[in-house]
């Protein structure tokens, strides 16, 4: 018995290692193409009201822009950290949108029972598209990015952001 456990417990071990390399290195984000960071800004999804907002409204800003799902557990739960720090962070020049890979009825039933005081734009389909282009292979979510003042991606996250990560890259490149 104590043999077997030699030979299992390193290989377990082994296995472990290679599976946490093989997910870093297939879904980690990556760096996106400037082509697809420039693109962004050309963008616009329609808001819960159906009207078109075009991301460049909030150029020059640090933009926190998080790509959920309502059916996704771990953005729901990120939900209220972002509504907190936009409260706090707005004042400096940050903003918060969310586009939702999601369609608009399923967004505004889940808004509707949880509401946050930041833009939630409805992006199904293309929204998973441009999360792709912007680094995130695998296409998983939540993913979430932040973008500098000057437009360039400071942080990619992909799945629950943690509040603390957030806070410092927004102390960071905020005033």
């Amino acid at each position: 018995m104590k043999k077997t456990w030699l030979y299992a417990v390193p290989l377990a071990l082994a296995a472990l290692v290679a599976g946490g390399w093989l997910a870093q290195t297939r879904y980690a984000p990556k760096a996106p193409a400037e082509a697809a960071v420039a693109a962004l800004w050309q963008l616009g999804f329609p808001d819960l009201q159906g009207n078109r907002q075009m991301l460049a409204q909030w150029r020059g800003q640090v933009l926190v822009l998080n790509f959920w799902a309502s059916w996704c557990a771990p953005c729901r739960d990120e939900m209220p950290d972002f509504a907190s720090l936009r409260a706090q962070y707005r004042p400096k020049g940050v903003e918060f949108v969310g586009i939702a890979i999601d369609n608009s009825a399923n967004v505004t039933r889940f808004l509707e029972q949880h509401p946050v005081d930041y833009p939630v734009l409805i992006g199904e389909g293309a929204a998973h598209s441009l999360a792709r282009q912007l680094g995130n292979p695998s296409g998983a979510l939540p993913y979430t990015i932040v973008l500098g003042r000057d437009g360039a991606i400071v942080l990619s996250h992909l799945g629950r952001l943690p509040r603390t990560t957030l806070q410092a890259t927004l102390m960071q490149y905020s005033p």
